[in-house]
């Protein structure tokens, strides 16, 4: 009797670490129900306001705007590859922006003077401060933003 008095305290230890660990896993569980179930806030936060008119990708027949500030590339990228493989030229009409798919058409239009200009997406940009887009040196020289050096844009896919 003894000996099944003494065994009582270590069964009841293991069924306490049997109940922890399942409590555990469906919480783990729950986690991962709730990540996958899309009831996020649509891919995390931004720094800066909120710049798009419109959802982030476009989809057939929504036209895609987004306002912010344009600035260019420094003369030290030319010859750089590009997140499209390709290596950045000056002289092209391209541009970086975060998350429009590379090869996507944009038209850049200056807000204050209303100039524009239509570049390729080949590269991804870490733009803060409210930029959204950074563009090639000939593009923004076709904006007249060499002075400026960031001037406040609209942009607009054209196609994909």
């Amino acid at each position: 009797m003894v000996h099944t008095t003494a065994c009582r305290p270590r069964a009841n230890a293991r069924a306490e670490r049997l109940w922890f660990r399942a409590a555990a896993l469906a919480c783990l569980a729950g986690l991962a129900a709730c990540a996958s179930s899309g009831s996020t806030n649509g891919g995390g936060t931004t720094s800066g306001p909120p710049r798009a008119v419109e959802p982030e990708r476009p989809t057939g027949g929504h036209r895609f705007f987004q306002e912010g500030r344009a600035s260019y590339y420094a003369d030290k990228f030319a010859g750089r590859r590009t997140a499209s493989g390709e290596r950045y030229d000056p002289e092209r009409m391209t541009a970086a922006h975060q998350t429009l798919p590379l090869g996507t058409w944009i038209r850049v239009t200056r807000v204050d003077d209303g100039r524009s200009v239509e570049v390729r997406i080949n590269d991804r940009c870490g733009c803060g401060s409210g930029r959204i887009v950074d563009l090639s040196r000939h593009a923004a020289r076709r904006l007249d933003m060499l002075h400026a050096g960031v001037v406040p844009v609209r942009i607009e896919v054209l196609r994909k």
